[in-house]
């Protein structure tokens, strides 16, 4: 039953957005706390940049063939699924939440349960670490690219500014490059020190978070949204998340690929990444009073994508261990 419990980050995600919809930052303390977020998600990005070993990049840029698979899915697939969606009538997915779905699935994957799933299920770590790492690099440039592209031909969301643009660069792209740069000095010294380190990935998104709510909840957020949407938005994400599973499972197979790839090509290509994802529409959408609606999907999806992938990592381990049962059986 543990793994259906939310994990203890997404229980303070929640608290997050409770504590806004009842203590809103707002005026003065909320400018001042808006640069501490932007100090905080700039730090956020350097140390992304100084964790990613060259070396484990170089090195795996030879499986190409399953790098390739899992980044078209993520920026690819993800994102017609998202335009498909939108065939749906506004009456089940409001126009609000479901940008928030389309800026969902422009994301890049996730890096830490990508890695962590693929190693639970006995799949290829190195291939997973590599392309799970090369994902968020790739979403730096792609994901601002992609959202301006589906959400100004849907109308939402209007396209992505010049101002966010700037945001990006200074505020996410130039603290990664400089951690990189400065990665072969620091880089062994901060993944020796990754428990101390995490207050800084968590607090910075829980910043934006909340920071974020506060805007939705001043704007009228809850009395925009009823239950019934917030339940389409989570049936959404279940079936976005459960096509994608079919696609990469299933497409990995027909593509030639060994198990232990699939499962690489399964956990990398189906997630999208909480972490990457609040900071960049803090930067694209900040100031409007949608962003609560944009990153709600992005939160529901976190938890979801967490508990469906731990129950289906562990059918491939029990998976691999009666294939081993009964090879040892014929052998002996």
């Amino acid at each position: 039953m543990s793994r259906f419990m939310p994990d203890r980050f997404t229980i303070m995600l929640v608290c997050a957005v409770i504590l806004a919809s009842f203590l809103p930052i707002y005026g003065e303390p909320a400018y001042w706390f808006g640069i501490a977020t932007d100090i905080a998600i700039g730090l956020l990005f350097f140390l992304h940049g100084a964790r990613l070993s060259r070396e484990v990049v170089v090195g795996g840029l030879l499986h190409w063939r399953l790098h390739l698979t899992i980044l078209a899915t993520t920026f690819v697939i993800f994102p017609l699924l998202g335009l498909a969606i939108g065939f749906l009538p506004e009456s089940i997915l409001p126009a609000p939440l479901y940008a928030g779905i389309l800026f969902l699935c422009v994301l890049p994957s996730t890096v830490q349960s990508s890695i962590a799933f693929t190693s639970m299920a006995n799949g290829n770590v190195p291939a997973a670490i590599v392309s799970a790492s090369g994902s968020n690099l790739f979403g730096m440039f792609l994901t601002p690219i992609l959202a301006s592209l589906v959400m100004s031909t849907t109308g939402e969301g209007g396209g992505i500014s010049a101002d966010a643009i700037e945001k990006i660069a200074l505020q996410l792209l130039a603290p990664f490059v400089i951690g990189q740069l400065l990665q072969p000095f620091i880089g062994n010294w901060i993944r020796a020190r990754k428990k101390l380190l995490a207050p800084v990935d968590r607090g910075g998104i829980l910043m934006v978070v909340y920071l974020a709510f506060s805007t939705a909840v001043i704007e009228g957020i809850w009395r925009t949204f009823s239950l019934t949407d917030i339940a389409a938005v989570i049936v959404t994400d279940m079936v976005l998340l459960a096509i994608v599973l079919v696609i990469t499972m299933y497409g990995s197979r027909l593509l030639g690929f060994s198990k232990e790839d699939e499962i690489a090509i399964t956990f990398c290509g189906s997630k999208k990444s909480l972490a990457s994802g609040v900071p960049m529409a803090n930067a694209i959408f900040a100031g409007q009073s949608s962003i609560g609606a944009i990153v709600l999907p992005i939160m529901l999806f976190h938890q979801i994508q967490l508990m469906v992938c731990a129950v289906l990592a562990q059918k491939y381990a029990q998976r691999k261990v009666k294939v081993e049962d009964k090879t040892a059986t014929a052998a002996a």
